[in-house]
């Protein structure tokens, strides 16, 4: 009898069962619910099982187990407070016959609820453009590179749209239809502080249509140089050379002079080299001849290469150097170079010349009598660089 009058006690309208029965099941889902999400994700996982593949189930698991731990411990929590009797508050049922708390309470779980399908979905999102990524990998164009990011995160922002419309009528009683119509003059208001976004999201509707550029491409926007990793419904992301990412609106990728570099068949390189005055005219035909023949039979350089004797500057004998590197790739490209440079100088150094440095000659004239002298004597220093004479 003592534990039944225990049992039968009741505190704030419910008995010590009841309770009993709420902190149990409360009790059960938190302790399952990691394994009942494995379970559940795996029964969802064969739904899509013939879209994917057996190897994807731990990456599909990885995404839907959180979003799901979630959404059935919301199902146990409902199940626990339905064994309990929600005191009234005597404020509220003085003027309603409905529960305040019990209303509170049941619309916060409703939000929360939504919140965690709506988790769901985007992982399912998310899982969807996995396999897109996996599929566009084995195909030979890049526009389905760029088309599946940006389809996942447009498909985002719409559920999170709709869900929020959802949010609005079932749980606030909010007329959505008559909100959408009704917007009128406040919708134009939206647009217009929405202006950048909209123009943003048709810039890249015209990215896509126009292919300036894909992802994997090297591009020059303003004095921006990096390569394209992905094109969202707002914005470009790149990589430059320094390694650092950057991020640019759309609409400025398409309202600036862009350079798509990968397009380029060649990489060029251009530079002067400066030789000094003391290097002779048959010493420079040499040098040029020899450097001209070099780049003409490099395997990795076409015919378009152009050695010429460019100048006679202030200090040295100019040399124009212009060739083409038959490559995209950067790390290939810079290592032709530093060929061709060790090349260059080791002709340089056969034929007996130097490589000029910026220097100057200062002639200091002596005074014309003994006492011109005694009044003021010349002074003779030399600089590096600086010929005194």
């Amino acid at each position: 009898m003592l534990w039944r009058d225990i049992l039968n006690y009741e505190f704030l309208d419910n008995t010590v069962t009841n309770y009993l029965w709420f902190a149990g099941i409360l009790l059960f889902g938190f302790l399952f619910k990691t394994m009942l999400s494995r379970l559940l994700s795996g029964l969802m996982f064969r739904l899509v099982k013939r879209f994917s593949q057996e190897g994807n189930l731990p990456i599909f698991r990885r995404l839907l187990l959180q979003p799901l731990e979630v959404l059935l411990f919301l199902v146990f929590l409902y199940f626990a407070f339905k064994a309990l009797d929600y005191p009234l508050d005597p404020t509220e049922a003085a003027r309603q016959k409905d529960h305040f708390l019990r209303t509170l309470t049941f619309r916060t779980y409703q939000v929360f609820v939504i919140i965690a399908l709506t988790w769901v979905v985007l992982r399912l999102i998310d899982f969807a453009g996995h396999i897109f990524n996996l599929r566009a990998e084995h195909t030979s164009s890049k526009l389905d590179d760029q088309l599946v990011p940006f389809f996942k995160d447009f498909s985002k922002v719409l559920i999170v749209l709709l869900s929020f419309m959802v949010m609005l009528g079932t749980v606030f009683g909010v007329n959505v239809a008559g909100l959408v119509a009704g917007l009128g003059v406040g919708g134009l208001a939206i647009a217009f502080a929405a202006k950048e976004s909209i123009e943003n999201l048709l810039a890249s509707f015209t990215i896509f249509l126009d292919q300036p550029f894909v992802v994997g491409d090297l591009v020059q926007v303003a004095d921006i140089t990096g390569t394209v990793e992905k094109i969202g419904f707002r914005s470009t992301r790149m990589r430059t050379l320094e390694k650092s990412f950057v991020t640019l609106p759309n609409k400025f990728m398409i309202d600036k002079a862009l350079n798509n570099l990968s397009l380029r068949t060649f990489r060029r390189a251009d530079f002067t080299i400066s030789l000094t005055y003391n290097t002779t005219s048959a010493q420079m035909r040499a040098i040029i001849r020899e450097m001209q023949a070099y780049i003409d039979q490099h395997p990795r350089t076409n015919q378009d290469g152009r050695i010429r004797f460019k100048a006679l500057s202030a200090s040295s004998k100019d040399i124009m150097v212009l060739y083409f590197v038959a490559t995209m790739d950067w790390d290939e490209y810079i290592d032709v170079k530093e060929e061709i440079n060790y090349k260059i100088v080791e002709i340089v150094e056969r034929n007996g010349a130097a490589f000029a440095l910026p220097s100057q000659t200062v002639y200091l004239q002596q005074p014309a009598s003994p006492e011109a002298g005694r009044k003021g004597q010349p002074l003779q220093t030399s600089f590096p660089g600086t010929d005194v004479r």
